[in-house]
């Protein structure tokens, strides 16, 4: 018998054992009837799981994944209704919603405490970080800063079992595809040796000190320490080098800013500057950008830089009011649509620039 098969036996062997003895409690008056109910249903929602658990391992054995592996990993993973009730209590993208001000998130992500722990990381790191940067292009603190988004440096990496996680969220089947592909790229991170310590994350199934998904991790993971293997959950050095790495990727521009905080006139015509392209991705993120003007143009526009300077009037930036008009705006480079990248929220990507700026003055 395979060792999924045995699994599955044993799992419905003790559902039925259960069932028996609840049977003979209603039978006595001990138990109400209800009780069997939710029985019959957990038998069928488990029966169902264990069927698409099947049907997965089949499709990553199609892929690659030895069966070994898929008969090692895939039997021991039970339904988990937590990671499902977190999914399901994100905030919805429905533009019915309303738009939250920026100020109140900003307030607790560039706050003076990851301010601090950025700078001193920033200054531990500083020679491995200098020879990233050179290679990369990508700013020393742009990669301190999503490090600390993602687990404030380090200390917080998340305790799910990815596995399990990704099946749960797969099975549920609102973001099937998604996490159906996760599920399957974990196993060939598994097929491929990393080790199961590895394999804990966040619920969503991120892995590591910069939180990458495992087909993320697979694509893009970089050994940064020489040592032949991309370990971004022990070495930092690793977890930053693969940061760069996901942002070269992602079309990172060399010496070009991110973006900036600038003061906008109230009398300022937005609706002649609102920008008509649908994104087919992150659509309402990108709603909330401007049409793209250089520098120079915006100057035209009396838009005035709050830190009293401009960079090359040639770039090209869009601009956002994420607190309304006559509150602070941003006039933000083709840079900060790569940090779009790595999370789409305007509110992850202005926090992660704003950062960097604290963490490297």
């Amino acid at each position: 018998m395979k060792m999924a098969d045995w699994g599955n036996k044993l799992v419905w062997n003790r559902l039925g054992t259960l069932r028996l003895l609840l049977t003979a409690l209603v039978a006595a008056g001990l138990v109400g009837a209800g009780v069997m109910t939710q029985i019959s249903a957990a038998q069928d929602q488990n029966g169902d799981f264990r069927r698409y658990l099947d049907q997965v391992g089949a499709k990553a054995v199609a892929q690659g994944v030895r069966g070994a592996t898929v008969n090692r990993i895939l039997p021991s993973i039970t339904y988990n209704d937590t990671v499902v009730r977190i999914d399901r209590q994100q905030p919805e993208t429905s533009a019915n919603s309303a738009i939250p001000n920026f100020a109140p998130y900003k307030r607790r992500h560039v706050d003076a405490a990851r301010i601090n722990a950025g700078r001193a990381k920033f200054m531990e790191l500083r020679p491995r970080l200098q020879q990233i940067e050179r290679r990369t292009g990508v700013p020393e603190e742009i990669m301190i800063a999503i490090y600390g988004h993602e687990t404030s440096y380090g200390r917080v990496t998340g305790n799910f079992n990815a596995p399990q996680a990704l099946a749960s969220l797969a099975y549920e089947g609102r973001r099937r595809a998604l996490f159906e592909a996760e599920l399957i790229a974990v196993l060939k991170m598994i097929d491929r040796g990393v080790p199961e310590y590895a394999i804990t994350g966040s619920w969503a199934g991120a892995l590591g000190k910069p939180q990458f998904l495992p087909s993320v991790y697979l694509r893009l993971a970089k050994d940064g320490d020489g040592d032949g293997y991309a370990d971004i959950w022990n070495s930092e050095v690793d977890a930053l080098t693969s940061i760069a790495n996901y942002f070269v990727n992602s079309g990172w521009r060399r010496g070009e800013e991110w973006g900036f905080a600038v003061n906008v006139p109230i009398s300022l015509n937005r609706a002649a500057i609102a920008s008509k392209i649908k994104s087919p991705r992150c659509e309402r993120v990108f709603a909330r950008h401007s049409r793209f003007k250089t520098i120079a143009e915006w100057q035209q526009l009396g838009i005035t830089p709050q830190r009293g300077y401009w960079p090359d009037e040639r770039m090209m930036a869009t601009l956002i009011e994420p607190d309304g008009v006559g509150n602070t705006a941003y006039l933000l480079g083709s840079n900060y649509r790569v940090i779009l990248d790595y999370n789409c929220s305007n509110f992850y990507a202005l926090s992660v620039g704003l950062l960097a700026d604290e963490i490297r003055n």
